[in-house]
């Protein structure tokens, strides 16, 4: 009895190791964002003191490390936005006809053979994208619009497009095989077709895993750096035209992080300021596909 005791003591202790393990780890990426946020906020406050709230919002300039410095967020807001469409009306379409096709129709092989393919683009470096963007995209767009010039949003928002195509369409099609296939038989028993089974009964009794796709997809857009720094020309133009060339947030802040500016300075606390202002609109979009995860799941 003593030695079942001391086996059932010894159990219950390497149990108790096991969560406290799986506990910390669990706990990491939750003291990561408290560390992320608080660093954000504690020098965006510094940034505040100096530039108003309403200025930072409002102004229609941005030209934070000139001797006359303006500090209008719009300025990014609107690189980012419209670098972030461009790559999503590329993204979205295509990814969800990838995922239909690759879950619907694709044969076993075929699928097992694409997938794998598809997301060895997720593993290209974006530096490499950023280039294939300059010096590939730009010249062929500039055949169609000769007045095109050399540095835009449209060829680094096309290629950033193709470069989330496998996040959308990856996830989106594990979001469709989950659906059960009771479903589908239902659908055939009722006399519909694979193209109308696949569009009125699969797609949407997956919308909240495909709208989780596209919040990733969003979420990336919104925060990729290296393809605009190279190709978007990274001049801080309050522009809604992607046919220009514009600053985004993450490109400002690769230009500074690049600079020689002293610790502290305003023009070295205008990143974290951008910084947390990208976080806010990433929080944004991430609280709207859980509104949207949400309505469909009760829905469906």
């Amino acid at each position: 009895m003593a030695e079942l005791a001391k086996a059932k003591a010894s159990r219950r202790r390497r149990e108790r190791a096991i969560e406290c393990t799986l506990l910390m780890a669990a706990c990491v990426s939750v003291f990561t964002t408290v560390g992320i946020v608080y660093i954000l906020l504690k020098e965006s406050f510094e940034f505040f003191r100096h530039v108003p709230v309403w200025s930072f919002l409002t102004d229609t300039q941005w030209t934070p490390l000139f001797d006359d410095a303006h500090f209008g967020i719009m300025v990014l807001l609107a690189g980012t936005l419209t670098s972030s469409a461009v790559a999503l009306m590329v993204a979205i379409p295509l990814g969800t006809i990838i995922a239909i096709y690759l879950s619907e129709f694709a044969g076993h092989k075929t699928r097992e053979t694409l997938k794998p393919l598809l997301e060895l683009l997720s593993g290209v470096p974006t530096i490499i994208y950023g280039y294939f963007a300059l010096l590939f995209v730009t010249p062929l767009l500039q055949q169609i619009f000769p007045e095109l010039p050399g540095f835009n949003v449209l060829s680094a928002g096309l290629v950033m497009g193709i470069m989330i195509i496998p996040t959308v369409a990856s996830l989106s099609e594990d979001a469709m095989r989950a659906v059960p296939m009771g479903l589908r038989e239902g659908s055939y028993a009722m006399g519909a077709t694979r193209y109308q089974t696949a569009t009125r009964v699969v797609f949407p009794a997956a919308l909240s895993g495909i709208a989780s796709a596209y919040i990733l997809g969003i979420s990336r857009a919104v925060g990729e750096t290296m393809i605009l720094a190279v190709a978007a020309g990274m001049q801080p133009n309050l522009t809604l035209n992607p046919m220009e060339p514009a600053a985004t947030i993450t490109s400002f802040i690769v230009q500074v992080a690049l600079g020689d500016l002293p610790h502290g300075s305003i023009g070295y606390q205008t990143i974290f300021a951008a910084g947390l202002m990208l976080l806010l609109l990433t929080l944004f979009f991430n609280m709207v596909g859980y509104w949207v995860r949400r309505k469909y799941r009760e829905a469906y």
